[in-house]
């Protein structure tokens, strides 16, 4: 047994390390591929980017600062909101910064003024992915890098985010369900080739599905673990759960979905009489997390008057505040309403949000295939929580449970906010349209959804009594995603303005 048990080891270390090379070479060949400036707030992000690079943290809401504004002049293209067809001669002009004296002509001077006037409403928001991509901007500059290959810098940050997330939600698995290798790789492998446009981009959400995928990695240990577990663990879990509420606001009733686990788990050790071994631990993650969240929130409302930061943001854009009276005459809560949300919410979650030329890049049939699956799979491993005969031992229902609590609140969250604001003359969300269907804002709860998935696609199958079918059904998905996603960025990669095509300016 100790023999078979090495083997596979070792077999799941290659597979999982080639997965970790195909997310790497994937996330590098898009977010070089794409060019500057996406239409998913990108430049507000570099803004504040460059600025944490600089040690300047915003303490208001203010405008872009003269570097980003130069950047943004000259590098951003015109086509994820243009056609070709409407420029003179049916041609995309060249990159302002191809041609000669650019920063002296006046369309340079006529731009560049609009986006110095321009106010950053992202200037409030929690500041540890622009600290950490500050600091890796800095070390770009360092070593010489800069200009265009500055900006991709940037996003080639995320390669190694990918590659991190790839290899903990393998982890996860083979933690959760060490019996099962079709559990453990195929999280992983879902991960290598998970078409979400994010991981090609300058924007927070990147961080999201890493530093919960480590909390929730922690509070499973707790549910697993035969004993109350290591300081260490605690640690752990206390820094993992900071980290995801210091990225985005969105974040945080992710956190309140860990913490109220964590003391479930408490009245279980208080039952077994092991509370008392576990309450230095309890006391140190409740300690590790609060400081630095407490710290982040203090400063929020000196700076900008609230917790969060959220009141100042809400109001540059111009949302208000509806009566509750008002909050359920919301189209969400008809069928139709809650089929447009959850339909392209699902969609939006799996490939994102980018256009080109004011298209979306997406397909219908793959968006239907990602709702209709997500859908499927999620209820069916909500329904073997409560059957009378599953495989699962106790201890992996709750991280179940805990994995399926993460994704409903991650996925309710944008939901509920679509119902509290008026978004006034806003052009996303519009009173027009009034749907959060950002599927990057549950990107926190990505591990645990795959895990929900994967699971759900095995019963699906049969479970243990089909070895073979749900490897082929997995393959033929990620077959169906990668093509799918090649076809509809095709005209990405011969953009004039992407890092391909530049190198050599």
């Amino acid at each position: 047994m100790t023999e078979y048990s090495s083997v596979v080891k070792s077999k799941d270390r290659l597979v999982v390390w080639c997965a970790c090379v195909i997310a790497a070479v994937r996330v590098f060949v898009y977010s070089a591929a794409f060019p500057f400036f996406n239409n998913v707030d990108e430049p507000w992000h570099f803004d504040l980017v460059v600025k944490y690079s600089h040690g300047q943290v915003p303490s208001r809401l203010e405008p872009f600062s003269p570097e980003s504004s130069r950047y943004i002049t000259l590098f951003a293209s015109p086509e994820y909101l243009v056609r070709p067809e409407q420029f003179e001669g049916g041609k995309i002009p060249p990159p302002l910064s191809t041609l000669p004296q650019a920063e002296s002509g006046s369309f340079y001077t006529r731009i560049s003024a609009i986006w110095l006037k321009a106010i950053n409403h992202e200037a409030s928001s929690p500041p540890l992915y622009y600290a950490a991509a500050g600091s890796w901007l800095r070390l770009g500059r360092l070593l010489g890098i800069d200009e265009l290959r500055g900006l991709y810098w940037i996003r080639f940050l995320n390669v190694f985010v990918m590659v991190a997330l790839v290899r903990l939600g393998f982890g996860v698995a083979r933690m959760v369900f060490p019996e099962s290798r079709f559990l453990r790789i195929g999280v992983a492998w879902l991960l290598a080739f998970f078409p979400q446009d994010a991981f090609y981009s300058i924007q927070s959400d990147v961080l999201s599905p890493l530093c919960f995928g480590l909390a929730f990695a922690c509070v499973a240990k707790f549910w697993l673990a035969d004993r109350v577990p290591r300081l260490n663990w605690y640690v752990a879990a206390g820094l993992a759960l900071a980290v995801t509420a210091l990225v985005k606001v969105s974040n945080l009733p992710l956190v309140g979905v860990a913490f109220v686990a964590v003391l479930y788990r408490a009245r279980y050790w208080a039952e077994a009489g092991q509370l008392r071994d576990a309450l230095p631990g309890l006391g140190l993650m409740a300690l590790c997390a609060a400081v630095p969240v407490g710290s982040w929130m203090i400063w929020s409302h000196y700076a900008f008057g609230d917790l969060t930061g959220s009141s100042v943001k809400v109001a540059s854009l111009g949302w208000t505040r509806k009566p509750i009276t008002d909050w359920v005459r919301h189209p969400l809560f008809t069928p139709a309403g809650m089929w447009q949300f959850t339909s392209e919410f699902m969609a939006s979650f799996w490939r994102g949000e980018f256009v080109w030329g004011f298209r979306r890049l997406a397909s219908p049939a793959m968006d239907a295939l990602y709702t209709l699956s997500s859908i499927v799979f999620v209820v069916v491993s909500a329904c073997t929580m409560v059957r009378a005969s599953w495989d699962p031992t106790v201890e992996q229902r709750r991280v179940l449970r805990l994995a399926l609590a993460s994704f409903a609140m991650a996925v309710t969250f944008p939901a509920l906010l679509s119902t509290v604001f008026d978004f006034g003359n806003c052009v996303y969300p519009s009173r027009e349209f009034p749907y959060f269907t950002s599927g990057r804002l549950a990107s926190g709860a990505l591990i645990p959804f795959l895990v929900l998935y994967v699971y759900g696609l095995d019963q699906s199958i049969g479970g243990r009594r089909n070895h073979s079918a749900h490897w082929w059904v997995l393959g033929g998905f990620v077959a169906l995603s990668t093509f799918s996603e090649i076809i509809v960025s095709f005209p990405v990669f011969f953009s004039q303005y992407n890092w391909f095509h530049m190198y050599g300016h």
